[in-house]
């Protein structure tokens, strides 16, 4: 089992299915059965104290286990999110960038088993660690 797609190819994809979220997130680095991705925070991502907000924090968690299964195994929009835990550890650097290390734990033909580390970038410090499994539709179907 290979990459399917390049890290361009997958930013291309989230960028044509999920316009909403064009430009908060860049791919960092892409190998097989992982990736790391930075969410390039603006205003829309901080909470009172200028943090990023817990909610962005998830999405960045879920967006990079979603990239790396793309990468995986191809282009297929329907991949959703069926199970997820966040363990919130620390506060994170004010108005700084997060970088999440994701790596896939299971890659199966109808379930995927994603870990994450999430940290301020330029600290070594977890800011949060997260669990996400995916379904995955079966092939052809979008």
């Amino acid at each position: 089992m290979g990459l399917e797609m390049t890290a361009e190819e997958v930013m291309d994809f989230i960028d044509e299915v999920f316009p909403q979220v064009s430009g908060e997130f860049t791919i960092e680095a892409l190998e097989e059965m992982r990736i790391t991705v930075r969410l390039n925070v603006g205003e829309r991502h901080l909470r009172p104290g200028g943090t990023v907000s817990g909610p962005s924090i998830f999405a960045l968690a879920d967006v990079s286990v979603y990239m790396a299964i793309l990468a995986m195994i191809g282009p297929r929009g329907l991949a959703v999110t069926t199970s997820s835990s966040i363990d919130f550890m620390r506060k994170p650097a004010a108005r700084t960038d997060l970088i999440a290390e994701c790596r896939l734990l299971k890659l199966g033909r109808v379930l995927a088993v994603g870990d994450v580390l999430i940290r301020s970038d330029g600290t070594d410090a977890p800011v949060a660690r997260a669990s996400l499994t995916y379904s995955i539709p079966p092939q052809g179907s979008g």
